[in-house]
């Protein structure tokens, strides 16, 4: 059974008009703020299995942190991010990178059980329909493996959650939401059984994200 989660705040038209925006200046300004969070995620992938599905792979920042018997695939709305991905890909040699592919993370196009891992870095803030994305992950990954995500959990109180809460009124041209709370990942999680919470650590800055990790049973 899916939760449904939709957000109708997003589109994926509001997704692709945004990170064609962020594309040339994504790295410039992201880079510091969400590496603990790409570090993290990398080395719990490191742990697990050889074929890895990175959903939301954007300028693929995390492409280097992957050890090199793994076997990665990227995929993106983006094409703007995803060429400067591939640019990175080609001058670090990183020969175990098959694949960077604009494709939609509610619509993967692979067969069931085709990855021992899926990762999504600061992804699911910027879907249209975070529960779907989730599916999507879970179905393509093999039992046994795990489903990793690193993402930005809401503030419920304090100055944090009011300046979340200014940010939100401008999700669209964002390209996420600055409120997500972390219902509508723990929900998803609970509404089927074929999965297992393995951890839920916040992150640093400042605890403004998440790693959480999922076994699929």
């Amino acid at each position: 059974m899916s939760v449904d989660h939709k957000q109708s705040d997003i589109t994926h038209t509001n997704v692709e008009d945004a990170y064609a925006r962020w594309a040339p200046i994504y790295d410039r300004v992201f880079t510091a703020v969400m590496k603990p969070g790409r570090l993290a995620a990398a080395e719990a992938l490191n742990r697990v299995g050889g074929r890895i599905l990175d959903v939301g792979v954007g300028t693929g920042l995390e492409l280097p942190m992957f050890s090199g018997a793994k076997s990665i695939v990227g995929i993106d709305l983006s094409a703007p991010m995803l060429e400067i991905g591939r640019k990175r890909v080609a001058e670090l040699g990183l020969k175990n990178v098959e694949s960077l592919l604009v494709m939609d993370a509610m619509n993967l196009e692979f067969p069931d059980a085709s990855f021992d891992a899926a990762v999504a870095p600061y992804v699911i803030t910027t879907v249209p329909d975070p529960a779907r994305t989730m599916d999507e992950m879970a179905r393509v990954v093999k039992p046994g493996g795990e489903l990793i995500i690193v993402n930005h959990i809401a503030a419920t109180s304090g100055p944090i959650a009011w300046i979340e809460g200014m940010m939100a009124k401008r999700s669209a041209k964002l390209g996420w939401r600055p409120t997500f709370p972390w219902e509508i990942i723990g929900d998803w999680i609970s509404s089927r059984a074929d999965l297992e919470l393995l951890e839920r650590r916040k992150l640093n800055p400042l605890g403004l994200f998440a790693l959480i990790r999922i076994r699929r049973k």
